[in-house]
């Protein structure tokens, strides 16, 4: 009973006004292209990166999510290319979106570079309701499965230095129905604003590297409820992340996330993760969510993990460090 109660609460919120609908990655700073087309080709040679998440271990069809990103610069080392494909599932619901980027970057100064990106997509987006078991059968709403497929597009701006950076992106341009006929049901505009820093602690030997990653739902955004304009309501969500980059090699970190309306907040979860960078150019990483919110009397957490390879195999030589 308690497990059918989450998935009825979770299915409410993939669907609703009051959620944030894109997935959520504690190892963002990995798969950033994935809400910014402004990072395509940002590390100077092709990077590729895979990451899968279990969201609230212990639920059952608790949303799973795997993240592929991969991005070059061209010969033009001011142009950059990228694709992102998200495949997300949480009970009888799905989302697969396939994204290319473009960039280009706009040298400031020795140290300081601007990138705007533009991406365009598609998605498919499903609801098996046939599958459910209702207490009332007779729900038009859940009387049919839906399976749809949108175009979408996206824009993004990436100021970055050796030491810091800021970002802010709006990967889905087009808000789309998800329910013909009905307003409320449809893909909402996410707005992302991404920012972080390299600090030297210890030369390059050891790097204190904070992060933070703020997305707002339905910036500008309203539907129509009887006959009226209503504004959408979903909290800001929040990540503060906090790192250390040793000996350019081994990263540990921790994070919190929550979700802000008005004074209060949602305290979601609290986060552990760490990578280990090899010098051939692969890149493993794993991170562990402890759930703060009442979901923690059904949930054992959320599991993430990652994996990436930079084309950029520097052995017999030192390789500059690349701090984000």
């Amino acid at each position: 009973m308690r497990n059918t109660l989450c998935i009825l609460i979770l299915l409410h919120l993939t669907t609703g006004l009051r959620a944030q609908q894109d997935p959520t990655y504690t190892q963002f700073i990995f798969s950033s292209l994935a809400f910014n087309p402004a990072l395509a080709g940002h590390n100077e040679h092709l990077t590729l990166n895979l990451l899968h998440r279990r969201q609230w271990l212990g639920i059952d069809d608790a949303p799973v999510t795997q993240a592929l990103t991969a991005h070059s610069p061209l010969r033009n080392k001011r142009v950059g290319l990228g694709l992102s494909l998200v495949n997300d599932k949480a009970g009888v619901s799905g989302l697969t979106e396939l994204n290319f980027a473009y960039a280009y970057r706009f040298p400031l100064n020795d140290a300081l570079q601007l990138s705007a990106g533009l991406q365009a997509g598609v998605s498919n987006w499903r609801g098996e309701w046939t599958s459910l078991t209702l207490e009332q059968a007779g729900d038009v709403v859940f009387q049919e499965n839906v399976n749809l497929w949108q175009p979408n597009f996206g824009v993004g701006a990436h100021l970055s230095h050796e030491r810091f950076y800021v970002g802010l992106s709006c990967p889905r341009l087009l808000e789309s129905k998800l329910r013909p006929g009905n307003e409320t049901g449809r893909r909402y505009r996410h707005y992302y604003l991404a920012a972080g820093a390299a600090i030297p602690l210890r030369g390059d030997n050891l790097v204190f590297r904070p992060a933070l990653l703020l997305k707002s739902t339905g910036l500008f955004s309203q539907y129509r409820q009887g006959g009226q304009n209503v504004s959408i309501g979903a909290p800001t969500a929040i990540d503060l992340n906090a790192s250390l980059f040793i000996i350019q090699t081994f990263a540990v970190g921790a994070a919190y996330r929550t979700a802000l309306e008005g004074r209060k907040t949602s305290h979601d979860s609290a986060d552990l993760w760490a990578a280990w960078h090899l010098r051939n150019g692969l890149r493993f990483g794993m991170a562990y969510d402890l759930t703060l919110s009442k979901l923690r009397l059904a949930s054992n957490g959320s599991l993430e993990f990652m994996i990436g390879y930079e084309f950029d195999i520097k052995v017999s030589k030192a390789a500059s460090p690349r701090f984000f």
